[in-house]
């Protein structure tokens, strides 16, 4: 069964005609966009950690996320995939038994970062060290599991200065995790459409586009190849908005 939902996900994603995930963070959440017509459901680590009360990076206790992915694989019949952050260790051997766990969950993927959790910098693992995790992972995880591998290149500088050469800094990172086991590549923070184009030209592994207000629209960002689209954080943001205007009114503040 988890065999079949996890290559079932995996053939969703299909360059200029991407699968769209509108980012869930609990049981009930998962539930309404299932039934909104998902044809899987992801996690934002943001939004997961703010329904806790806490913030990213991590902050939400290992046993808490995982909890939290076991009552959401739960709640649906739809493949589901954790944004599991830096996998909450560096060591690939810790990496390797968190990645089990996780898998044990049922869900049929995750979101893995390059970032150093908790740097002031947002640096970035070296080369050598991510892929020595994302091996760990795979060796972990098991052959079917859905590494979606993140790199945070375009988050270090400001969109206007995202140029070629940080493209193809990517497209170097994308090869490599590609060759340690990872299953997709996620450059959030890149909304330039020429050099979106770039990576997903170049890239062995399909390519996840983050949305955001302003980003360019779906239609724009399917035509460079993009195979995957999700929200991040912008689901949670529009529910508790929502939640914040109906309280007022009711409130009347």
């Amino acid at each position: 069964m988890i065999i079949a939902k996890a290559a079932a996900f995996a053939a969703l994603h299909k360059p200029g005609s991407p699968v769209i995930l509108f980012n869930a963070w609990d049981a009930g959440s998962a539930r309404v966009v299932a039934d909104a017509g998902a044809t899987a459901i992801a996690t934002g680590s943001w939004s997961v950690a703010a329904a806790h009360g806490l913030t990213d990076a991590e902050s939400l206790p290992l046993d808490l996320a995982i909890a939290n992915a076991a009552r959401i694989v739960a709640a649906v019949d739809l493949p589901v995939t954790i944004d599991f952050e830096g996998g909450y260790a560096v060591d690939p051997g810790a990496l390797g038994a968190n990645a089990a766990a996780l898998a044990a969950t049922g869900a049929v993927g995750c979101n893995f970062e390059d970032q150093v959790i908790g740097a002031a910098t947002r640096a970035l693992h070296p080369i050598d060290v991510q892929t020595a995790r994302i091996a760990a992972m795979r060796a972990s995880a098991g052959p079917f599991f859905f590494i979606n591998a993140r790199t945070d290149l375009f988050l270090q500088a400001p969109a206007d200065t995202h140029d070629k050469a940080m493209a193809d800094a990517a497209i170097d990172r994308a090869h490599a995790y590609a060759d340690a086991g990872a299953s997709g590549l996620f450059v959030p923070g890149l909304v330039d459409l020429a050099l979106l184009e770039r990576v997903c030209r170049a890239s062995p592994l399909p390519v996840n586009f983050m949305a955001f207000p302003g980003a360019p629209s779906a239609a724009q960002v399917a035509a460079t190849g993009i195979a995957r689209i999700s929200h991040g954080p912008g689901p949670y943001r529009l529910a508790m908005k929502a939640l914040g205007d109906a309280a007022r009114a009711v409130l009347g503040g």
